[in-house]
């Protein structure tokens, strides 16, 4: 018999945990200098969603420029941080509405409506940068979207999985809150040879 299944009481923390690390992860993306970086050496370009990065090959000082200086730039950070904002209330939300004894459920299916709006924005972001970034920014060299970018995209993949379950969770009531009988299967014993 299964204790705790995919959407018991017990284990309702997993998805306010999930979002959890969805910031964790955003705030990465949002801070990391690896949105763009060279592949190979010489390390000459280096970009993240502020600014972009460049140096000479015998050089060891960065000279930078913002990427706010350009309107997709100004998007692009500003889609992403929208999102970004936008996924801590529903975190704060997430937390406030598995902590009280008497679920909400239509208020847990409006957090997973927010969350896809989360990733609308953020994939609106991660969009722009890169369509953008290489048309109007030189690069050098062989270039390549990084770590930073990647934790951009893992954020957004959580936060879609999310919101799924948070739109599903609603369907389950009964079986969260326990008001379902367990049901137990049996046999009787003059019936056990045929089961063979």
């Amino acid at each position: 018999m299964v204790v705790c299944g995919l959407a018991c009481w017990r284990c309702r923390w997993l998805l306010p945990l999930l979002l959890g690390l969805a910031i964790i992860m955003g705030i990465i993306a949002l801070a990391g200098r690896g949105w763009l970086e060279s592949e190979s050496e010489p390390y000459v370009q280096q970009a993240s969603l502020w600014e972009s990065c460049t140096r000479g090959d015998g050089d060891l000082n960065w000279s930078c420029e913002s990427l706010m200086d350009y309107g997709w730039g100004r998007a692009a950070a500003a889609t992403y941080l929208v999102g970004f904002v936008i996924l801590v209330i529903c975190f704060a939300l997430a937390v406030i509405a598995f902590s009280i004894e008497i679920l909400r459920f239509n208020f847990v299916r409006g957090i997973g409506g927010l969350l896809f709006v989360v990733a609308a924005f953020q994939i609106i972001g991660l969009v722009i940068y890169p369509v953008k970034f290489t048309e109007d920014i030189p690069l050098t060299g062989d270039n390549m979207f990084s770590w930073a970018y990647g934790f951009g995209w893992a954020s957004t993949v959580v936060v879609i999985g999310c919101a799924f379950f948070f739109c599903c969770l609603p369907n389950w009531e009964d079986e969260v809150l326990g008001n379902i009988k367990p049901t137990y299967y049996y046999s009787s014993p003059e019936r056990a040879p045929y089961l063979n």
